[in-house]
């Protein structure tokens, strides 16, 4: 699976533009905070909408001049560095809210596989405010997988655990990249931790 990403976005005074390719393993966007590196995982979410380009996986067509899909319908995948997860619902249902986002069809991983995947079973009744920085991240991680996704974003998911949780989440992001072989395009100010994950860097805004 190959996301190619063209597009461009005025902002104010400024002009958020990337032009790129991404295949399998985990590539890293990479530059100075301001650039505008979450605006366009936004925009390749449908979160934003591009003043001009394209944004394809493989064979379909998220964004073009004729074309732009919804963010239900996009199989995105989108981690933020917060997690955000739903605080009304128990783990469980946090999970089975991203499982019922897919179509039948789109569905490649059950909540019992997510659970063993992530080391997340025990979890299933706690709610997300009981959990550790670590605990939620994968929770979220679970969420984000069980949607089905073509691709998986994650913006900085790493930024807000401690040394001890990031290795945890790192290893987990690692066999993503290399057991699940999902893309992933991965948004990061630390360079030990592109180092460690990324398979290809896009330099943004230098």
């Amino acid at each position: 699976m190959t996301i190619e990403i063209d597009v461009e976005k005025r902002r104010g005074d400024r002009v958020i533009a990337a032009r790129f390719s991404a295949g399998p393993g985990l590539t890293a966007l990479f530059g100075p905070s301001g650039v505008g590196k979450t605006s366009i995982f936004d925009m390749v979410a449908g979160l934003l909408r591009p003043d001009r380009g394209h944004i394809r996986i493989g064979d379909r067509i998220l964004f073009d001049a004729e074309t732009d899909l919804p963010p239900e319908a996009r199989r995105i995948g989108y981690v933020f560095q917060d997690g955000r997860l739903f605080p009304h619902r128990r783990v469980r249902a946090n999970l089975l809210y991203g499982h019922a986002l897919a179509p039948q069809a789109n569905r490649w991983m059950t909540l019992e596989e997510a659970a063993g995947f992530l080391g997340i079973g025990h979890l299933f009744d706690r709610w997300p405010q009981s959990l550790s920085g670590g605990e939620a991240q994968r929770v979220a991680i679970g969420r984000a997988l069980l949607a089905g996704p073509d691709i998986l974003l994650m913006d900085e998911p790493l930024s807000s655990l401690d040394a001890a949780r990031r290795g945890d989440i790192m290893a987990v992001i690692e066999r993503i990249r290399d057991e699940l072989r999902l893309p992933i395009l991965y948004v990061s100010h630390d360079h030990a931790e592109v180092d460690r994950l990324a398979t290809s860097v896009v330099a943004i805004g230098e």
